[in-house]
């Protein structure tokens, strides 16, 4: 073999040695959920075909001609007994866009279809699209509520970075065909991190909002909104309200957002969410939950404090570290959760549990009581329970 098919084979032996590695579960886990040992999507799944002109007349030494940065902050959804993945692929021009990739199992083998997304254009074109929440709805359709990126028409020269977000709607049934619908329209300034709600009330459609006054800073925005609309054909919520704010000195003290659509089980809706604080090294996100009343969406029953999945390890390295970001996971038929969250803006990750454990999680984890004093208090009441435990039944041992 010359040297342009010496290297094209080691390209697709790696890439197919990456997207049939087993990926076993981590040793360790905190009782609630289970990670992975590696990502389940990076950068180096997308397929070789979009990234390499493999004739060697017009690349003769095989060189990327489109290079890929990063995948992450995928949606999620099964579909069809596949375990269905939109993911966020980010090319090294800072552009991103969607790709589906599909796994048998859930935790391994993702392989992304042929094609990226070819997603329809408004009248006013998207820069830049990103972090897609897919929603199975009532109505019959599948719709993708996506973060639209346009630069600011009142930005002065000088400045290139000034942007307006908004919330874009796409809707399909194949994931091949998309059919692109209106921006949604709020009284907010600027929206990002917009789901809707899997089922109708009182016959609107339900969409969790982050209402912003700036596309970086929430401002005298923030928290998670809920909002109604008559119709995604003609999407506008006239009225936000907050279901769950801010708060000083929490994981969600600087913006919170929501994640994927919420999850119904018999005590109530379970909802995943992202907080974010500011520390001496940047911005930190992390992942929290809740819950929410069956019939009354804008109503919290239960929110255990502090956080519910952070950066460990190699997943605080990135392009911006120290962050997990979700905004997809799948509840299984056998009562499994799949949880797709991914590190530092680079790479995708899954965790699983299951429905009875996060109820269990989030009925029964102390809330956050807002002062160290607090906290100890809690931890005086574990030991005190613990004691009496004991007292009882004897201490726990532990064959070897």
């Amino acid at each position: 073999m010359n040297p342009f098919e010496i290297r094209l084979e080691r390209l697709q032996q790696s890439y197919l040695e990456l997207i049939t590695r087993p990926n076993p579960k981590a040793v360790n886990s905190n009782g609630v959920y289970e990670r992975y040992q590696y990502p389940v999507v990076t950068a180096a799944h997308v397929p070789l075909f979009w990234k390499y002109d493999i004739n060697p007349e017009t690349n003769p030494h095989l060189m990327e001609r489109f290079g890929i940065n990063a995948a992450f902050n995928a949606g999620a959804i099964k579909w069809k007994y596949k375990y269905i993945l939109v993911v966020r692929v980010e090319g090294t021009d800072r552009k991103s866009f969607f790709a589906v990739a599909e796994s048998p199992n859930g935790t391994d083998n993702f392989v992304f279809w042929p094609y990226p997304v070819n997603l329809p254009q408004t009248e006013n074109p998207d820069v830049n699209v990103y972090d897609m929440r897919l929603t199975l709805h009532e109505d019959g359709w599948i719709y993708g509520l996506f973060c639209t990126e346009r630069k600011d028409p009142a930005a002065p020269a000088h400045d290139q970075s000034m942007a307006i977000a908004a919330c874009g709607i796409t809707r399909t049934k194949d994931f091949i065909t998309w059919e692109r619908l209106p921006d949604l329209k709020t009284p907010s300034p600027q929206q990002r991190n917009v789901v809707l709600h899997p089922e109708f009330v009182d016959g609107k459609y339900a969409l969790y909002t982050r209402p912003q006054d700036g596309f970086i800073d929430a401002g005298s925005g923030g928290g998670i909104g809920l909002g109604f609309c008559e119709s995604m054909e003609n999407p506008v919520i006239p009225v936000e309200v907050i279901v769950d704010n801010k708060a000083y000195h929490t994981v969600y003290e600087a913006k919170n957002g929501a994640g994927p659509a919420p999850i119904r089980t018999p005590q109530g809706w379970l909802h995943l969410a992202h907080g974010v604080r500011n520390t001496a090294a940047g911005l930190r996100y992390v992942l929290y939950m809740f819950m929410t009343d069956l019939h009354d969406l804008a109503k919290v029953i239960h929110k255990p404090g502090g956080y519910f999945i952070a950066p460990e390890g190699e997943e605080r390295i990135g392009d911006v570290s120290n962050v997990v970001f979700c905004n997809g996971w799948i509840a299984d038929e056998d009562g499994t959760v799949f949880i797709y969250y991914a590190s530092s803006d680079t790479r995708m990750h899954v965790a699983t549990s299951t429905i009875e454990k996060l109820i269990d999680y989030v009925i029964n984890s102390p809330e956050d009581g807002l002062r160290s004093d607090l906290s100890v208090k809690t931890i005086y009441q574990i030991i005190e329970k613990n004691k009496e435990f004991i007292q009882v039944n004897g201490t726990i041992t532990t064959e070897r």
